[in-house]
This record gives C-alpha cells, sequence and structure tokens, in this order.
C-alpha cells in the first residue's frame, strides 16, 4: 500500500475515533482507541514503538517511542492540548530521522474539527 494511500486510512480512522469521543480527553485515550481502530481495520498498529539512537556504532535505549507505528512505515504522534507547538514538530521530526521513516502524522485531538490538528510530515533524509 502507498504511504498517501495507507495516510489517509490513518486520517479516516482518527476522524472516527474523534467524532465518537470529541475532544478534550487524554492523550492516551486517543492512542489506545486509534491503535484498536486501526488493528480492526486489519492495518497493523503497535503502540509504544521503540526507537533506538545509534551512536558511535552503539545503539542505545533512551527512551524515544512512537506513540503509534503503523505497518512498519507510518509513525504517529498524539496530542490533546490547546494548540500545536514547534517542539511537537521537532518531536516527530527526531523520530523519524532516528526510526528512518519517511511519513509522520501529527494530530491533535483537542480540536473541535480534527483536520485543524492533522499535520503531515515527511523526512526527507
Amino acid at each position: 500500500m502507498k504511504h498517501s494511500d495507507l495516510s489517509n486510512k490513518i486520517i479516516g480512522a482518527a476522524i472516527e475515533v474523534h467524532t465518537k469521543l470529541g475532544p478534550r480527553l487524554f492523550e492516551h485515550v486517543y492512542k489506545e482507541c486509534l491503535a484498536y481502530r486501526l488493528n480492526k481495520m486489519g492495518i497493523k498498529a503497535v503502540k509504544e514503538y521503540p526507537i533506538p539512537l545509534t551512536y558511535e556504532d552503539v545503539k542505545l535505549k533512551c527512551g524515544y517511542r512512537a506513540d503509534i507505528l503503523v505497518e512498519n512505515e507510518i509513525i504517529i504522534e498524539i496530542k490533546s492540548i490547546e494548540r500545536l507547538a514547534p517542539i511537537h514538530f521537532l518531536q516527530i521530526m527526531t523520530n523519524l530521522k532516528l526510526g528512518h521513516f519517511k511519513l509522520g502524522l501529527l494530530i491533535n485531538f483537542n480540536e473541535v474539527l480534527l483536520k485543524s490538528g492533522l499535520k503531515r510530515i515527511v523526512n526527507g533524509y
């Protein structure tokens, strides 16, 4: 499946979760529900996917984790905050770079319309 097709399915699932739950819940609630929904759709979604850091040929477990990794291709970073800040974009860019992933979705569920909180981030490594 192409990245664009997969990301469109992820966004559709996120919109479905947001429509049922609405804004103002904790991030972990949206993470659990979105991962459940994706897996129910037959799309492999792994929560809290560890991303190691390699320093001088040594892999270090530094605590970097993607909220959800979808089909071993797309990272999802979930937020439930007033508004996204530059640090949130840097966070997902770091995960994309360290994990050698090309596409990430930053989703802020604390929006009246979820599309206002959806950002696609492409890693040009």
